[in-house]
């Protein structure tokens, strides 16, 4: 597995980018109105702020990298095509993951109907982990490991990355919003459609399944707890 997420997943042309002003403290609601009133730099601003979260959601829904990647190129230009519509409360994430869902799941069930061979390929070849974002694996990972302990990490990301896809549907996609994507539980509900508290259950089986999967790598359990 690559420890760099990948960087740029869109085919999409971008102007050249300078921060715009406030930097990168400027919310994505001010990028937004910006875009709105005919700042292109402040919607390739917006991209590379979001793009590889994004994908690496996609990519662990779809288990495909070709397919996130379209995604994430469509999510991006339906919010183009749609930008007029969005409303300065709302949150820009809530409404791109919406997006993004939505996307993902008519690629599901397209695959489903025409029974796609490659949905028995998540693991195998393993092209779909790469480029993956930090896990909580690689967050409580020790910078100083030695030879023999970064071997033990390497098989901690693999495990974690099986167990994550091994969840079920409802409860994975709560834990890819909030570990992937850092969104909050208020946001999660409004995306998927559900209350706040069944957010927050589905996150907490979707803890205790993984600790209970993983519990050899002690380490990694604890994190969970």
């Amino acid at each position: 597995m690559r420890s760099e997420a990948r960087a740029r997943p869109l085919g999409l042309v971008e102007p050249p980018v300078t921060h715009p002003v406030g930097g990168r403290d400027v919310t994505d609601e001010a990028l937004m109105i910006r875009f709105q009133r005919g700042d292109r730099a402040a919607f390739a601003f917006l991209v590379r702020r979001h793009q590889t979260a994004l994908y690496n959601f996609s990519l662990r829904h779809l288990r495909l990298p070709q397919a996130a990647e379209d995604v994430v190129q469509d999510a991006f230009v339906r919010v183009v095509q749609n930008a007029g519509e969005f409303k300065h409360e709302a949150r820009f994430t809530t409404w791109l993951y919406t997006i993004a869902r939505n996307l993902c799941i008519d690629q599901l069930r397209k695959r489903a109907l025409r029974k796609h061979p490659s949905l028995d390929q998540a693991t195998s070849g393993r092209s779909g982990e790469e480029g993956d974002g930090p896990t909580l694996g690689e967050q409580t990972a020790d910078a100083r490991a030695s030879v023999e302990r970064e071997a033990t990490g390497t098989e901690l990301k693999e495990r974690i990355a099986k167990a994550v896809e091994e969840l079920p549907d409802e409860q994975r996609e709560v834990f890819l919003m909030r570990e992937l994507a850092n969104l909050p539980f208020k946001e999660i509900a409004v995306i998927t459609g559900v209350p706040e508290n069944t957010v927050k259950s589905r996150m907490r089986y979707a803890l205790e399944r993984l600790q209970q999967t993983l519990s050899e790598y002690e380490e990694y359990a604890r994190a969970l707890r």
